[in-house]
């Protein structure tokens, strides 16, 4: 169904109707947007490169080697909205579209950069053939006199409060690149969703695939960074540093007793 027209013959008009009354009002936003960045509005590019940038250089971290290289696609992205903005048909949100452009451009500059960044960890199964979310290793058998079913290998205790992980950039640092180590559609997907926080439509939209198949997808993907975060706080110095201090606590406690 086109977004712009309303059905006259279906036993779900109500629904449709509604869903297209909420379509409608984003593509005329869309559409005077559209026409004035055609008329080489230079307040109406202003506005659309206030909105997008910084998730556009987000977004193209997670395929290129640094933020410099990222900046570059974003910048070569706008040059191509600019240059393309007159064949544009509005068949997707001017958003969806600009990120379009975004990851063509991404994948294209990331293969010419020739990465090779490699979690042994992550990296040891073939995301198409019997991937597990968690090793069945770490699961007591299902006959397990006590714990039937259950773990036997805890998932690790990060010993970090969430406030003082974001103000690691080593922290930081590892996590885009366990992030840009995954499997591409598990990358692109983790990144719309809990880096750019865009919902399951617009991606599915963005990246031409069903809302079933991004939330497996979603869900590979979360497993994969909780694998590579759990192996990266087991070596962590952070955590050596909360067991050296929560030692030193207890010796403390121990002399006042």
């Amino acid at each position: 169904m086109n977004m712009l027209s309303y059905p006259t013959e279906s036993e779900h008009v109500e629904s449709e109707v509604t869903i297209s009354v909420r379509r409608t009002f984003a593509s005329r936003e869309d559409a005077a947007l559209v026409d004035r960045l055609r008329s080489r509005d230079e307040s109406a590019f202003l506005e659309v490169v206030q909105r997008h940038h910084g998730a556009l250089v987000r977004m193209a971290q997670s395929f290129v080697n640094s933020r410099a290289v990222a900046e570059e696609v974003a910048q070569e992205t706008w040059v191509s909205v600019l240059q393309g903005i007159d064949r544009f048909e509005g068949r997707s949100s001017l958003k969806t579209w600009i990120f379009q452009i975004l990851i063509n451009r991404s994948k294209t500059r990331g293969v010419r950069e020739a990465r090779s960044i490699n979690f042994s960890g992550m990296n040891e199964v073939n995301p198409e053939s019997g991937y597990v979310s968690v090793e069945p290793s770490r699961f007591h058998s299902s006959d397990d006199p006590q714990h039937p079913g259950g773990w036997a290998s805890q998932p690790q205790q990060w010993d970090m409060t969430p406030e003082q992980l974001l103000l690691s950039q080593e922290c930081r640092s590892f996590i885009e690149q366990a992030i840009a180590s995954l499997p591409e559609l598990q990358k692109e997907v983790i990144t719309l969703r809990d880096v750019q926080g865009w919902d399951n439509e617009e991606i599915c939209v963005l990246l031409g695939i069903t809302e079933a198949n991004c939330r497996v997808v979603l869900h590979r993907a979360r497993s994969r960074m909780r694998q590579a975060l759990e192996s990266y706080f087991g070596k962590s110095k952070f955590g050596h540093a909360h067991r050296s201090l929560s030692s030193a606590k207890s010796d403390r406690v121990a002399v006042a007793d």
